[in-house]
């Protein structure tokens, strides 16, 4: 039989989201460790990085995004991890960021990552504030980009996902580099409006984000950020239109999310 997939959830220091992503990696079969930041930092105890198939960071408010969201904790990681997180994606490991996970991949240069693929962990974009300033909480509508490179978005179309955040406008240094992105895939999921089309709009866009961008890969297909929440849609009555809606058995788009992103570190370990 063979062995379950090694999830490393890292948590503490202002991050809120552990036990919930925690709970749908195990929903789906992966066997998971939720191991402090501090005990990766100073590489104390048996858990390494290196020892997993998936690295999930969370959401939450880290340092309690201090300076910009995501800022210092990438700093660390940069300062206690990179050999560490270098050697991880040498050996194919699967990255998923949300949210304050997003902002953290974004700053510490793994998304969207360079061109050739070259782990230099130089940040060539980020996630700014939102055009109507403050916080937003509300659900969203994501469409999939059927040509995206994504492993965690395969075979899906349509996300709804409850999206919490102020910094979540994801900005690239110049269009040239997003049009970039888009023809190698690595835009993976965008804002929608209630016609099914990506938009820029308030609310449906809560944050602003130039072409509707609400998750983006690395060139691998193997990182992959997003600011709304999977974590937060794991049985359906958690949608707010759970009442007038059937298939009370069928898997949530979260929950869905997360199968794919096992099902291909599983995959890849073969």
């Amino acid at each position: 039989m063979p062995k379950p997939v090694r999830v490393l959830i890292p948590f503490g220091l202002g991050l809120n989201c552990e036990e919930e992503t925690a709970y749908a990696f195990r929903r789906v079969g992966a066997e998971v460790d939720l191991v402090h930041l501090t005990d990766l930092f100073h590489h104390r105890g048996p858990a390494r990085i290196t020892d997993y198939q998936i690295v999930a960071f969370v959401g939450g408010f880290a340092y309690g995004d201090h300076i910009a969201g995501g800022f210092v904790l990438a700093t660390r990681i940069r300062a206690h991890l990179e050999d560490d997180l270098r050697e991880f994606l040498r050996r194919s490991g699967l990255v998923l960021g949300i949210c304050n996970g997003f902002q953290t991949l974004v700053r510490l240069g793994l998304l969207p990552g360079s061109e050739g693929g070259s782990l230099d962990f130089v940040p060539r974009a980020t996630l700014a504030a939102n055009d109507r300033l403050g916080y937003r909480d509300a659900w969203v509508t994501l469409g999939v980009e059927q040509e995206s490179l994504c492993v965690w978005t395969r075979g899906l179309d349509r996300l709804e996902l409850p999206s919490r955040h102020g910094e979540g406008k994801f900005l690239v240094d110049s269009e040239q580099t997003l049009r970039a992105m888009e023809r190698r895939g690595q835009i993976a999921v965008r804002y929608l409006d209630s016609t099914g089309r990506p938009t820029m709009s308030w609310p449906d866009n809560p944050n602003g984000s130039p072409g509707a961008v609400a998750g983006v890969c690395d060139p691998t297909g193997r990182i992959f950020g997003l600011m709304p929440h999977p974590d937060a849609y794991l049985h359906p009555s958690q949608h707010p239109a759970a009442r007038r809606r059937k298939g009370w058995n069928q898997e949530t788009d979260g929950l869905r999310l997360f199968r794919n992103g096992v099902e291909a570190a599983a995959e890849l370990s073969r």
